[in-house]
């Protein structure tokens, strides 16, 4: 693997990236079209107010402006690499502070998910592992697995090869983004995908949403 594990990984990335100002691009960009998508994923996997919803890595809160209001106060959970990212987006974004106490963003770079109460019942990581190895998403989905009893569905998205002769090499998505075998943003194999799974104790199912470059979502439910 060359250079850093992905861009996030670099040092000074972040404090570099919220001293201009741009802690919405740094997520991705497209914050009104994919904050829509990710709340459509999860509104059709049967998200309700009344569930508590972990989003993981949630950045500067592009799902989490939408999905606070939607919830019952208190039931967003939210983590990240970079607290001052998502303090950014806590201070920027949302519009009714008083529906999410600050403490509810916790830094978390291990995907261990420190503080997070057992209650959640939906997650989320859009756009987290398409920049992640194989193994991290492997890692999450085992610890998701041993620290939530009442998951319900875990949304995740990943970028896909078609199969294992162009695995090896740097490919062309659907929205013409390069993803690569050995270097962010990674592409996976579905079958590769789903052992990671199955090995953790889900059920995988892919999801049919056109996602913004590219990307495949699937959900994953405990057995």
């Amino acid at each position: 693997m060359r250079g850093h594990l992905s861009p996030y990984y670099a040092p000074g990335f972040y404090a570099q990236a919220l001293a201009r100002g741009r802690h919405r691009d740094i997520v991705g960009g497209r914050w009104n079209e994919t904050g829509e998508a990710q709340m459509a994923l999860l509104t059709g996997l049967g998200l309700q107010p009344h569930h508590h919803l972990l989003d993981i890595g949630c950045g500067s809160l592009r799902l989490g402006c939408k999905a606070v209001p939607f919830l019952d106060p208190g039931h967003y959970w939210g983590t990240d690499m970079s607290a001052a990212l998502m303090q950014r987006g806590y201070e920027t974004e949302l519009a009714d502070k008083t529906r999410l106490p600050p403490a509810q963003l916790i830094e978390d770079a291990a995907f261990a998910f420190p503080g997070v109460p057992d209650r959640i019942d939906h997650a989320i990581a859009f756009a987290v592992f398409t920049h992640l190895p194989l193994s991290y998403l492997s890692g999450a989905l085992g610890r998701l697995r041993a620290r939530f009893p009442r998951l319900e569905s875990f949304c995740f998205t990943v970028f896909l090869a078609p199969d294992a002769a162009t695995a090896s090499r740097p490919l062309r998505q659907r929205d013409g983004v390069v993803t690569h075998p050995d270097r962010a943003p990674y592409h996976l194999l579905a079958r590769d995908v789903a052992q990671a799974a199955a090995e953790a104790g889900f059920d995988l199912a892919p999801l049919p949403a056109v996602l913004p470059r590219g990307q495949a979502a699937f959900v994953a439910r405990p057995r």
